[in-house]
């Protein structure tokens, strides 16, 4: 790999990191076309039912792709889906070489690279590849693992505190923080919370910032998902009158709740076994959970080791410690039981901070 190919490569993630609030169920690929050194064409992949990255930028590039380089952050499609192969319109284009940053496990669009060089065509793979995986972490768990990638959202005070006894918390946190995490819903396939959040706090779990806000080219709101095991849901809660798609994940063998598809889950134990709801979101084509939730749920998933991202809204306040806890989890015997975890990202909103942590190996 050469200087040009990871600046390259580099842009073509820029432009999948922009494209991410719509592409869903694709995933939101990147493409740059250089020959000579420089640019010919780039583009991201389209709201779906549009076409690919790829077939994007070759469209720009005209005759220029031929003889050029092609710079793409996943492995070009090798399967008729919506669109064609993008192998394929690689191949027709007359590029010369084929830059991938990461391979594309999907058991049939998969394949890309010994097409292109069955066609003669140079093809490296590896390029910025530790950035191309956490861009496409949600696409990636779905396929090589068989279920979503889990991102948990708290909001706590400076004492770990995330509402008041009474169960008060608007507003732990400031706007800016509040409207990140609208950001935050917009770019997961799945918004997922528990039954007590919605008991407590009536949310819309939706995304409450328009297109242009999120630099899209359209608007879509993720799915959204309850965990009530008991199926003690109100039918006059808010987020069942909003349009979209909802689930509700329940042990109870009879009920209905208004406009939301009942999915039951029987665990043997009369809980909502959190491993059978991921296994249901995959089949639905959700890679990338965004979870909304009390701690409850929180400490849940936090002790079956599901939660692959955290991200913790931090506010300068005291809460005290007869206040809610950020999480409901088991005491621990010895400092060295507990779980740990390793910054990713730390940055100032307003007045809060927002940490994202993913779960330490050490």
């Amino acid at each position: 790999m050469t200087a040009d190919d990871t600046r390259f490569m580099a842009r073509a993630l820029e432009l999948a990191h922009g494209a991410r609030f719509h592409t869903a169920p694709n995933p939101a690929v990147g493409c740059v076309i250089a020959r000579d050194g420089k640019v010919v064409a780039e583009a991201a992949t389209a709201p779906v039912g549009g076409p690919h990255a790829e077939a994007r930028a070759l469209g720009v590039a005209g005759d220029g792709a031929r003889g050029g380089t092609a710079y793409v952050t996943l492995e070009p499609c090798n399967h008729h889906g919506r669109t064609p192969p993008c192998a394929d319109a690689l191949i027709a284009a007359g590029v010369e070489r084929v830059v991938i940053a990461v391979a594309d496990p999907h058991p049939e669009a998969g394949g890309g690279v010994a097409t292109l060089q069955a066609a003669g065509i140079a093809v490296d793979v590896g390029c910025c590849e530790s950035e191309a995986r956490w861009h496409h972490r949600g696409f990636l768990s779905r396929h090589e693992r068989g279920r979503p990638w889990v991102r948990l959202k708290l909001a706590a005070s400076l004492d770990g505190r995330t509402a008041m006894a009474s169960g008060e918390s608007k507003w732990i946190t400031g706007n800016v923080a509040r409207d990140d995490v609208q950001r935050l819903r917009a770019e997961a396939d799945c918004v997922l919370t528990g039954v007590g959040t919605l008991t407590a706090d009536d949310p819309s779990l939706n995304v409450r910032v328009g297109a242009e806000a999120l630099g899209a080219e359209c608007d879509r709101q993720p799915l959204r998902a309850v965990v009530d095991t008991a199926l003690r849901s109100s039918a006059n809660a808010r987020w069942l009158s909003l349009p979209g798609d909802k689930v509700v994940y329940t042990a109870a063998e009879h009920g209905a709740l208004g406009a939301a598809e009942v999915c039951r889950i029987d665990t043997g134990a009369g809980g909502v076994s959190l491993a059978a709801v991921w296994a249901d979101l995959a089949a639905r084509d959700v890679g990338f959970v965004h979870l909304e939730c009390g701690p409850t749920l929180a400490g849940q998933a936090l002790q079956g080791g599901w939660v692959d991202e955290l991200v913790v809204y931090i506010a300068p306040a005291l809460l005290g410690d007869a206040a809610r806890p950020l999480a409901v989890l088991p005491g621990l015997a010895r400092l060295g039981d507990a779980p740990r975890f390793a910054i990713r990202e730390l940055c100032q909103l307003g007045d809060d901070l927002r940490v994202v942590l993913i779960p330490s190996n050490e």
